[in-house]
C-alpha cells in the first residue's frame, strides 16, 4: 500500500525488530531494555537503556541523510554550543530491515511545549549563538560529506505561497476563524514571489520538535540533524519568529548579528509554514499537545514587536 501523507511510512520497526538488531549487531548493549520512544516524518526512534538513542529510517528518502548525519555530526563537536546526540553506533540493514540505523548519546529533556514568554527569552543568547557558529561551519566540507544544496529549495516564495494556502483548507476544520483568518490575510499580502541566493550550512529543520529544553526551559539539546543542507540562513533563523517572543528578536540578531530584510521575510514564511505541517501531522494523529504548540509558533511567528 502506498503512503497516503508525506510523513507516513515505508518500513515498520517493531519493538521486537529494533531490540533484534540493536542487540544482535551491538552484544555489548545486550543488557539494554528497548523501549520506542517516537517518530517522526523520516525516523522511528528507540531508547537503549537510559543511555543511547537509536534511529531507524521510515523511508527511503531519510537513508542518505541519515547516512551524512554519520559522517558530519562528529565534525561539530567543538564547533557549537548546545548538546547534540553524537553517533556512536553504526548499524547496518539486514533482510529484516534493509536500511543502514545510528545509535547515538542520549540527551535528556523535553520538547518546550507551552513555555512562557518568560522562559523562551532565557535561550536568545544561546540559540543566536549556536546558529553563528552553525553558519560558520566550511560548506566545502558539509558538502564534501553529502550535505545537499538547499534541497527544498526554500527561496522560492511563490510555490511555498500556493502549498501553504492548499494546507490552510486542510486545516480549516482544525482552525478558529480568527486563527484561519490570520493566517490567510498573512499569505494573500506575501509580495515577494522569490528571495537572493545565501548559502551557509544549515540544520535544515530547527522547529520545536527538533529542540530540547531542561526543566526551567532553558534549551537543553539540538536534534533530528537529518535535514542539515547548504542553503538561505533564514531557514534556521525562523526559529527567531517561531520559538521567540516578538520582544526578543532585536536581541536575538544583536547576537547573531543583522540581516537583510528579504531574510527576515522568509524566516517568517517558513516559521509559518513548517508549524502548517506539523499541525497537520498532529490533527492526523490526534495528538492535542503538539497542535496546540504548532498553533502557538504561528501566532508568534506573525505577531509584531
Amino acid at each position: 500500500m502506498e503512503p497516503t501523507n508525506l510523513w507516513d511510512a515505508e518500513w515498520d520497526v517493531s519493538e521486537e525488530l529494533a531490540s533484534a538488531l540493536i542487540h544482535g549487531q551491538f552484544p555489548q548493549l545486550a543488557s539494554k531494555r528497548i523501549k520506542r520512544l517516537d517518530h517522526g516524518w523520516d525516523n522511528t526512534v528507540y531508547l537503549a537503556g537510559n543511555e543511547f538513542v537509536f534511529r531507524f529510517p521510515r523511508r527511503g528518502v531519510a537513508v542518505s541523510l541519515l547516512e551524512m548525519e554519520g559522517r558530519l555530526l562528529p565534525m561539530l563537536a567543538d564547533k557549537i554550543n548546545i548538546p547534540y546526540s553524537k553517533p556512536v553506533f553504526y548499524g547496518e540493514g539486514n533482510e529484516e530491515y534493509p536500511s543502514p540505523f545510528l545509535g547515538y548519546t542520549y540527551l535528556p529533556g523535553k520538547f518546550p511545549l507551552g513555555l512562557s514568554d518568560e522562559q523562551r527569552c532565557l535561550s536568545v543568547t544561546v540559540l543566536a549563538q549556536f546558529l553563528k557558529s552553525l553558519h560558520a561551519f566550511p560548506i566545502q566540507v558539509a558538502e564534501q560529506n553529502g550535505a545537499p544544496r538547499d534541497h527544498r529549495n526554500l527561496t522560492d516564495i511563490a510555490s511555498r505561497k500556493a502549498k501553504m494556502l492548499t494546507f490552510l483548507e486542510d486545516l480549516k476544520p482544525h482552525l478558529q476563524e480568527d486563527e484561519y483568518c490570520l493566517i490567510e490575510d498573512y499569505i494573500h499580502q506575501l509580495t515577494l514571489t522569490e528571495v537572493r541566493s545565501q548559502e551557509v550550512f544549515l540544520h535544515g529543520d530547527l522547529h520545536f520538535k527538533n529542540m530540547l529544553v531542561d526543566e526551567f526551559g532553558h534549551i537543553a539539546g539540538i536534534i533530528d540533524w537529518g535535514d542539515m543542507n547548504i542553503g538561505h540562513p533564514a531557514c534556521d533563523l525562523s526559529v527567531a519568529y517561531s520559538f521567540l517572543p516578538p520582544s526578543a528578536r532585536s536581541d536575538f540578531f544583536k547576537e547573531y548579528g543583522e540581516v537583510d530584510k528579504e531574510t527576515h521575510i522568509l524566516a517568517r514564511l517558513i516559521a509559518v509554514y513548517i508549524p502548517m505541517l506539523i499541525l497537520l501531522q498532529a490533527v492526523t494523529d490526534r495528538n492535542t499537545e503538539m497542535a496546540e504548540e504548532a498553533k502557538g509558533n504561528i501566532r508568534r511567528a506573525l505577531a509584531d514587536e
